[in-house]
């Protein structure tokens, strides 16, 4: 199947608004795929049209599409998915010394033969930032549609799989039955259950009811798999990490059940339980091989689980949570599952002091559930309510970068900076880079900032990056700062989204470095 068919997909599917015309131009896409010869076909399209590459790192970033830019799109298409899969793929196989070159020229190859709409998916693929409206609750119902599902069977089937490529390939090679395959297989990763956002703690009780309040811990999500003694350990995308966690499997094995599916939280305390900066559990969980035993010694991991999927064979996803929890303090002792209080719209005093509490031991906030909620595999379900504190910084735009896809035509991805009124940085009253965030932006906001921006457009350009003057402020919502080398006062936002821009403040009254440094701090 040429690129060019799902390229001119994408493409007219960012140019339609209505939800239905949009599942009917995807799935005339899947079908069209269905009938390639190549077996990957369909699971490359699906990949393609929601905005990701197969592979989840390429080692290819802005330098290298903007140098690699042709100076004209190709007349007619010859690129084939296969093959511009493979030279992904090649791309995030090379390492050592001149491979970053290698990866350019692999990239100029592979431009200098894609049409405009070729280049235009290309480039958003690699970016990012191809936000075409093809959203994966689109493309599941586009698949549903392709394959003459229903689209709760299909549903089911990727969050059993995790994988709506897998599930897309399946039922459009062996039709419907094939949905069938998909069960819950210890051993196999699920998509976890995602919690909504509720403003406050009282609004989430009011909301569900009679609910149990547990911490909300800042580690890394993992889903914890036992057969007997076999154990494996998947991060929240699907990812094995079993060989990096010795502690998780030690503790897996010690439980009182013979095959188990749980869901947990895995974090760095330091010796005083109070977690360690997040990027500590990060990087932590993403050291492998021989190192791994040895930093276990110095930055041991501890397990906090909060559900349980399968006990023995038996699935409990359906089960209310309050069913799930006995099993659960029935298989793992209690000081490695997360406390929990049960209370009700009325008990707000007593819940905002069990909240107060996990804040004051360093956590992030409190997760409110339903007592009677099933667990919703890869949904993030009504039944589920997060809640905690929203900090927010009044930044500086320095610089802004030209969106892809939806976005093309507007400056997007904006470029933060604090003031640094002490000059440790640059020049005393400038302005250090802390990152950058393309999201909160609504189109209005996105048609307003654009001319904003480029009225205010300064220094050299390369096409992609256009730099400011820095006199725009823009409230920005956060989830923390935390450690980077990649910014010049090593400090980076975490999760960082638009409020609203601050016509109200002077650059000179935005927040400062210091500020920064002290939230980081916590």
């Amino acid at each position: 199947m040429l690129l060019a068919e799902v390229a001119t997909a994408s493409r007219q599917i960012t140019a339609t608004s209505g939800r239905r015309d949009k599942i009917a131009l995807l799935a005339r896409c899947l079908q069209r795929a269905a009938t390639d010869d190549d077996p990957s076909t369909v699971a490359l399209a699906v990949s393609y049209l929601s905005g990701e590459l197969r592979q989840r790192r390429t080692g290819i970033g802005y330098a290298a599409l903007r140098d690699t830019l042709p100076a004209a799109p190709a007349a007619a298409p010859t690129l084939t998915l296969t093959e511009v899969d493979a030279a992904f793929q090649r791309s995030q196989e090379l390492s050592g010394a001149g491979s970053q070159a290698a990866r350019t020229s692999l990239v100029a190859a592979v431009l200098s033969r894609a049409t405009a709409d070729e280049a235009a998916l290309l480039r958003g693929l690699l970016s990012g930032e191809l936000r075409q409206g093809a959203q994966s609750g689109l493309l599941l119902e586009a698949v549903a549609v392709a394959a003459d599902a229903p689209a709760t069977e299909v549903r089911r089937a990727v969050t059993l799989s995790g994988s709506l490529a897998e599930v897309a390939d399946a039922v459009l090679s062996r039709g419907r039955q094939a949905l069938g395959e998909f069960t819950l297989q210890v051993g196999q990763p699920l998509s976890p259950m995602l919690a909504k956002t509720a403003p406050s703690l009282s609004a989430a009780l009011t909301t569900l009811g009679p609910s149990a309040v547990e911490w909300k811990l800042d580690g890394i999500r993992i889903q914890v798999h036992r057969d007997g003694d076999d154990v494996r350990v998947f991060t929240r995308t699907l990812d094995e990490v079993t060989d990096r966690v010795p502690e998780v499997e030690a503790l897996a094995r010690g439980l009182a059940v013979r095959s188990v599916v749980l869901d947990a939280e895995a974090i760095a305390l330091r010796p005083d339980g109070r977690p360690r900066a997040f990027q500590e559990t990060a990087s932590r969980v993403a050291t492998r091989g021989a190192r791994a035993a040895a930093v276990a010694e110095s930055t041991p991991l501890t397990t906090f689980v909060f559900d349980v999927l399968s006990a023995d064979g038996v699935d409990l996803t359906g089960e209310p949570l309050t069913a799930r929890r006995r099993v659960l303090e029935s298989v793992a002792p209690a000081h490695v599952v997360v406390p929990q209080l049960v209370a009700g719209p009325d008990d707000g005093p007593r819940a905002e002091e069990f909240a107060a509490d996990a804040l004051a031991r360093g956590h992030e906030g409190v997760v409110v559930k339903a007592l009677d909620s099933p667990y919703a595999m890869g949904r993030r379900a009504s039944g589920w309510l997060k809640v905690k504190p929203v900090h927010t910084l009044d930044l500086v735009v320095l610089a802004a970068e030209w969106g892809h896809g939806r976005r093309a035509g507007w400056l997007s991805n904006l470029h933060l900076g604090a003031l640094d009124p002490d000059g440790r940085f640059g020049p005393p009253g400038g302005f250090v880079m802390l990152g950058k965030t393309f999201k909160g932006m609504t189109d209005e906001l996105l048609t307003w900032q654009t001319g904003e921006l480029v009225a205010r457009a300064q220094g050299p350009t390369d096409g992609w990056v256009v730099p400011v003057r820095p006199e725009l402020v823009v409230e920005i919502a956060l989830d923390g700062v935390q450690t980077s080398p990649r910014y010049p006062a090593s400090v980076a936002l975490r999760f960082a989204r638009v409020v609203r821009y601050r016509p109200d403040k002077t650059p000179e009254q935005a927040d400062t470095i210091e500020s920064v440094e002290r939230l980081r701090a916590g």
